[in-house]
């Protein structure tokens, strides 16, 4: 554990991640372009679900089907939980509980890419096609938190916002739509197509995430300073509901038959937090929630707790629970 713990400190992900915390707190004039961001963006969430699509006709429908279905239900069953902790163990305003329930219900592409470079680090195998929870996992969790906030603005009188509209942004928003996208196109195209664009989005790929996740460094280190804001106990939820969210998605991997590896990346999803897809949907469909509450929690709390210590976590608790 501590080999493994350590091997991961030292990846070019998390000192990248690092180097972008530095060069905030120093006031570094460091920053990306958006329209960079955006492309980088766009790259990974593109070459992630075309691998996924690939592994995807590999593998068949018939081996995944139950493991998307297990990730749909966890997405959906999140939200369900720290909705209630959020609004009346830390006694936040409805919609502002239902906003970040809705984050943690999600998941980050970034993390799951952290979860995959790890358990290639340490030899670990995990199920090719296990990039699919991923794809799945994106949408559920927006919709069971938007409804939970949009309920809770009704009760009070406020204004409403169809429902129609909310579902679109949360199946067909940017992120979800290029994920999903790419997926189908990899199922289309299978091996014979990565033969052809391998060489663009198999070996540029970590560099990119390396940049990327400077990036995000950066983002996070700006808002440390918001931490006084968000206050303990949003500082303990964004370590503590991870951990929980973690070990049922190690637990739940395993009882649907996946590997060690492939209920390890099951874990790290549930314990993620979404800072692409679900503040773009969040900000649509309930705009009186205050995101720098959920935006803090997400990427500059669970972000770097998953980075570091929450994905050999998760591996330990799989190995320990298939053991």
């Amino acid at each position: 554990m501590s080999d493994a713990l350590l091997a991961n400190l030292l990846s070019p992900a998390v000192l990248f991640f690092a180097l972008g915390v530095a060069a905030a707190l120093v006031r570094s004039e460091l920053k990306f372009p958006e329209a960079l961001y955006s492309a980088l963006t766009i790259y990974l969430l593109v070459a992630i679900g075309f691998k996924g699509g690939v592994a995807l006709a590999e593998a068949g429908l018939g081996r995944v089907w139950l493991p998307a279905l297990a990730a749909i239900g966890l997405g959906a069953f999140i939200p369900l939980w720290t909705y209630p902790v959020l609004r009346w163990g830390g006694r936040l305003a409805p919609v502002d509980a239902a906003a970040i329930a809705a984050h943690y219900g999600s998941v980050s592409a970034v993390t799951f890419l952290a979860a995959t470079n790890y358990l290639a680090a340490i030899g670990q195998t995990y199920e090719s096609h296990a990039v699919a929870l991923l794809a799945v996992m994106e949408s559920p969790a927006i919709l069971v938190g938007v409804v939970l906030g949009k309920r809770a603005g009704a009760a009070r009188g406020g204004p409403p916002v169809p429902l129609g509209l909310v579902v679109r942004e949360a199946l067909f928003g940017r992120s979800i739509f290029l994920l999903l996208g790419a997926l189908g196109v990899g199922a289309l195209c299978g091996p014979a197509g990565m033969e052809k664009v391998g060489a663009f989005f198999v070996t540029p790929f970590q560099g990119v995430l390396a940049l990327f996740l400077l990036e995000m460094g950066i983002v996070a280190g700006r808002r440390l300073e918001d931490l006084r804001r968000v206050g303990p106990f949003l500082l303990g939820f964004g370590v503590v509901a991870p951990a929980l969210n973690g070990a049922l998605g190690v637990a739940v991997g395993t009882a649907v038959g996946l590997s060690a590896g492939g209920a390890m990346l099951l874990g790290v999803l549930a314990a993620s937090a979404s800072y692409i897809a679900a503040p773009a949907a969040v900000r649509l469909a309930l705009p009186e929630a205050n995101p720098t509450l959920s935006l803090t929690a997400a990427l500059a709390i669970t972000f770097p707790f998953n980075l570091t210590l929450g994905i050999p976590l998760c591996d330990a608790f799989a190995r320990w629970l298939q053991s």
